[in-house]
């Protein structure tokens, strides 16, 4: 039986909020832990370590406590989830889905899912574990909801590291779009909310085909940027190109349907982006109907849209779309959007000890994003970060008009 513990700092509105979000735990101690760890990444300046939170927060040693509930204990991380987003989603319209991949670096090989690997999010190769975060985000902030931990294909054939960190059977490394398509499904068959378009940067790997085909067949919208490799099907601009050999990459793509000068429809920067001289061009995409078992419920009808820099000839930035010419303000609201996911994630960072995880455990690093989400959900929910209450796209203080 875990002693009862006193809190050196307590915030009157936090503990109800652990009451709600850690309502699904088992036992008491748990929820009492939970208190504990979040009202330490909400208030311990600096690095969030459970020795810190234990002395801060609580005044005296109770690491081994803290330790066990995050690394070993057993309660499931995915009703927090829930319980999250839910909150999340009564306070404010989430109008994007934005799908970020999140490096954590590392060093040594024991870690879960570590391996020295390209992190498209740090632009380099590192020593890290790599994490794909699913947030609910607006003009007001964002909140990652939803996590899957991408295991490298090191890790499926080495039994002793799984069994040390306690990787389930059933975790192999698999496409980042099958476990993004799969914490979607989770998000609106299981629990329950509403979806928005779906923003994610798909730069990572020339192969965009199974992930539009796979938001396309669940009928949601998405805004995906893509590379200047990536291969593209169809036609574009009347420039037409398709399946086999005639495969073109998308920078190819925009190229030659700007140089045949049809279709485009053209949007002014505003903003950032009319400081910067930029302009949006979004250009109609015929996509081939494929074989009828894969064909999606609804035609595909896909636009690449691209951004232009003044004084510049090759595009600035590309992304893939079934918002029409006629939702080109829409497009562009949703880039800014993604502007504000990353914001809100260094944040999360710098104020919610996102990469101060020290265990090593699959349990446990699912355990600590999912309570660090709790915190900065927490944080966006009353407000007690200015800067972040207030936010406008790109993290910025603005209105939320």
């Amino acid at each position: 039986m875990v002693e009862s513990t006193d809190f050196l700092f307590r915030d009157a509105w936090l503990s109800p909020f652990c009451e709600d979000i850690f309502s699904s735990f088992a036992r008491a101690d748990q929820r009492r832990w939970g208190d504990v760890y979040l009202q330490g990444l909400l208030t311990v300046p600096g690095r969030k370590s459970i020795r810190r939170i234990s002395d801060q927060v609580v005044g005296r040693p109770v690491d081994q406590c803290l330790q066990q509930f995050v690394n070993q204990s057993p309660w499931d991380w995915q009703p927090v989830r829930r319980r999250l987003a839910g909150h999340l989603a009564a306070a404010f319209r989430a109008k994007a889905w934005v799908v970020e991949e999140v490096a954590f670096p590392k060093n040594g090989a024991n870690s879960v899912g570590v391996a020295r690997q390209f992190a498209h999010s740090a632009g380099r190769l590192i020593n890290c574990q790599l994490g794909l975060a699913v947030m609910l985000v607006g003009e007001s902030g964002g909140c990652p909801v939803n996590w899957r931990l991408l295991l490298p294909r090191s890790w499926d054939d080495d039994p002793a590291r799984r069994a040390r960190t306690r990787v389930p059977a059933h975790e192999r490394c698999r496409s980042r779009w099958d476990h993004l398509l799969e914490a979607i499904d989770e998000m609106i068959l299981d629990w329950g909310l509403s979806p928005a378009p779906v923003v994610v940067d798909a730069r990572v790997t020339p192969r965009v085909e199974p992930l539009l085909r796979g938001l396309e067949e669940r009928g949601l919208h998405y805004v995906a940027r893509v590379g200047e490799t990536a291969l593209l099907r169809g036609r574009a601009a009347g420039w037409a190109f398709g399946g086999g050999a005639e495969n073109v990459t998308s920078a190819a793509g925009a190229a030659g349907a700007v140089q045949g000068g049809r279709n485009g429809t053209t949007l002014s920067g505003r903003g950032r982006d009319k400081k910067n001289g930029s302009h949006l061009t979004t250009i109609p995409l015929d996509v081939p109907a494929g074989p009828v078992e894969l064909r999606p419920r609804r035609p595909a009808q896909r636009f690449m849209t691209v951004e232009w820099a003044q004084g510049k000839s090759g595009p600035k930035a590309m992304w893939l779309t079934d918002l029409g010419d006629s939702r080109l303000s829409e497009v562009a609201d949703m880039i800014d959007l993604r502007r504000n996911a990353l914001a809100q994630l260094a944040l999360m960072d710098a104020e919610s000890g996102l990469r101060h995880f020290e265990g090593r455990s699959f349990r446990g690093w699912h355990h600590h994003v999912t309570l660090v989400s709790a915190a900065h959900g927490y944080r966006l929910l009353r407000g007690l970060d200015g800067e972040l209450a207030h936010a406008g796209p790109g993290g910025s203080r603005g209105s939320n008009g």
